[in-house]
């Protein structure tokens, strides 16, 4: 699949089919987010892939974001220490952030070319989570994302169009129109 492609028909997907994801494929994911840029370099992301049906119950509940049963719920993790001791204050605080949304974006358009979908979530409880998963304490949960078999055709929410967000030079100033 194109990339151009992908990022056209990725959308985020809240219905997934009752089917397992395989292993080899999660991993294929996760090494598609890992690829993504990081700031300085950190790469202080750790991908939790929840397959166990107990478990998925127990996030879905104190995650109110999440819907549509996915068969696989992933927890973006940061290692705090690892992100302070190599970045700062400002790595730990913002890097990480930054880092996991972008390795969330590489596995979600990595997905959407195996024909999963996908949801990133930021609704959640993080204590509950914390708890469920035994999340170590110096590790920051970043995001969840869904991901599954689509169930049907996505809801596309309009875009506007892109000389409305696109500015140059000034904010305001939209390109030259030929």
């Amino acid at each position: 699949m194109e990339l151009l492609t992908a990022i056209n028909e990725r959308h985020s997907i809240r219905s997934f089919e009752e089917k397992k994801v395989p292993e080899e494929l999660l991993l294929k994911l996760a090494d598609a987010a890992q690829k993504a840029p990081s700031a300085s370099n950190l790469q202080a992301w750790r991908f939790l892939f929840v397959t166990d049906e107990e478990k998925r119950e127990k996030v879905d509940f104190f995650s109110p974001g999440l819907s549509g049963r996915p068969p696989v719920i992933l927890v973006i993790c940061s290692d705090m220490a690892k992100a302070l001791k190599r970045g700062g204050e400002n790595a730990k605080k913002y890097g990480c952030m930054m880092d996991a949304a972008m390795a969330a974006e590489n596995l979600m358009l990595a997905a959407r070319e195996y024909g999963l979908g996908t949801c990133a979530i930021k609704s959640y409880n993080e204590t509950a989570v914390r708890k469920i998963l035994e999340i170590p304490e110096d590790y920051r949960i970043e995001l969840i994302v869904s991901i599954g078999y689509p169930k049907g055709e996505p809801r596309c929410p309009a875009r506007p169009a892109v000389e409305e967000i696109a500015f140059f030079n000034s904010f305001g100033e939209a390109g030259r129109k030929e």
